[in-house]
């Protein structure tokens, strides 16, 4: 609960605001990806060494000790961009860090400690191979899936908060009063966001990883190892895609009791609605959707489980308080469409693995696994679209606007030159590094 004395918020002068939500945009598009590989790649490459210690089959080992490089590397690389966010959430959003850093920031101290741990126990994790005693090599891989789940646990929160704000007192610009775990920790907002973004994490580092081996598949590279992992990573892309339309009904009814204005925009609701259709693609003209599919009833079922619910509109909030509509709503269908997809194709998988105890045997299933490691990338961003350009024009959502709280400094396009330039050498060390460790040679025994 928010309780106003006094005051209001500023607005800035800055006249690239859209630059800077561009880079701070940009920064989350590449580190989300990485987020997902911190999420799920631990808890797989664990799940390898456990199989090795229970069969005392040396393929899991190999299996293990491979992306356990490849999970230091993409490790190394999130540090690199989860710095550079959290330089520019002070440099581009001074006013929103000085308003309400006493409300959010125990988010970020918890997470730091959670990067610290991940930080110290990865090293001896992977350069622990061939030092540590088996069980003792892998009671030091717990930590590391702990503290990639802890770690976007206490970040989501913050996203949570910002998307449905409490625990404070508004007087005068600046939150007083605080109290951060009831803001952060008892906040409706945030659970589902977590499942949403956990299971994710699982979907998009699944199918990422899956992709090499599927391609390996279609070239004639169809070895015991290349199915061992190929099935590790599609059984975990595949249980959780389908859980996923589950979760997302969750997160959808509490978009429509928390924002109702996000969810309008979702689905191009102009007016308020007893009995409210849903439409499939189509186009927001500035009062309803042209050119779409409608299904009658539909979103007011969806949204409420009830078919005669009242659905709120667009036409309830001044023009100036509207994200832009067309926007969210491509980004939203797009993840739901995608998300369906990779759901269909992991129920095809689970399907052949548990029926028939064998892997696909069609070229054409390979061909949608290679499609679908960068479509759940896809799908992943569209999903935070969604969340972020749909919660606009706040920052803090019916409190503080975007506007209120960017710099007044004018260097902004200088900084989003130069983010670009270091992104790009990013991109081009991860391809290096990740095309070395697919040169190392396999040990004989595994061919």
């Amino acid at each position: 609960m928010i309780t106003v004395v006094a005051g209001a918020f500023a607005a800035v002068d800055q006249e690239y605001l859209f630059e800077a939500r561009q880079m701070q945009a940009l920064s989350f598009v590449v580190h989300i990806p990485l987020v997902c590989f911190g999420i799920a790649f631990p808890a797989m490459v664990l799940f390898c060494e456990w199989r090795w210690l229970r069969t005392g089959d040396e393929l899991y080992r190999t299996l293990a000790r491979r992306w356990s490089k490849v999970m230091l590397a993409l490790f190394a690389i999130g540090v690199v961009t989860g710095t550079i966010l959290s330089f520019e959430l002070g440099l581009l959003w001074p006013g929103f860090m000085a308003s309400f850093g006493n409300v959010f920031g125990l988010g970020f101290t918890m997470e730091g400690f959670s990067f610290f741990i991940e930080a110290i126990f990865i090293a001896i994790y992977v350069y622990g191979w061939d030092r540590l005693r088996p069980r003792t090599h892998f009671l030091m891989g717990i930590p590391v899936v702990a503290a990639g789940i802890t770690g976007s646990w206490f970040v989501i929160s913050v996203n949570g908060w910002m998307n449905h704000p409490g625990g404070f007192v508004l007087r005068d610009g600046r939150a007083v009063e605080a109290r951060p775990w009831s803001a952060l920790f008892a906040n409706e907002f945030f659970w589902h966001e977590f499942v949403h973004m956990y299971f994710a994490g699982y979907i998009v580092a699944g199918f990422l990883i899956a992709v090499p081996y599927a391609w390996g598949f279609l070239r004639g590279r169809w070895s015991r190892y290349h199915r061992t992992a190929l099935t590790v990573a599609l059984s975990a892309a595949a249980v959780a895609a389908p859980l996923q339309i589950v979760i997302g009904d969750w997160a959808a009814r509490e978009i429509a009791r928390h924002q109702p204005v996000k969810l309008a925009a979702l689905e191009g609701l102009g007016r308020t609605t007893r009995g409210a259709s849903e439409h499939l693609l189509g186009w927001y003209d500035g009062s309803e959707v042209v050119h779409g599919i409608e299904i009658p009833r539909l979103l007011s079922l969806l949204a409420f489980h009830d078919p005669d619910a009242t659905v709120i509109g667009l036409n309830t909030v001044p023009a100036q308080d509207l994200p832009p509509v067309n926007v969210v709503r491509i980004a939203f269908q797009s993840m739901i469409g995608i998300g369906s997809l990779l759901a269909l194709l992991g129920v095809v998988f689970l399907y052949v693995r548990l029926r028939h105890r064998r892997l696909p045997g069609s070229p054409w299933f390979y061909r949608a696994v290679v499609a679908a490691g960068p479509l759940s990338v896809v799908a992943l961003l569209a999903g935070w679209v969604t969340t972020e350009v749909g919660r606009q024009p706040w920052v803090v959502y019916g409190v503080m606007r975007t506007g209120q709280a960017v710099t007044g400094a004018s260097g902004i396009p200088i900084g989003y030159g130069t983010l670009i330039v270091v992104y790009l050498g990013l991109a081009g060390g991860v391809w290096w590094l990740l095309h070395r460790f697919s040169r190392v040679p396999l040990e004989e025994h595994h061919d």
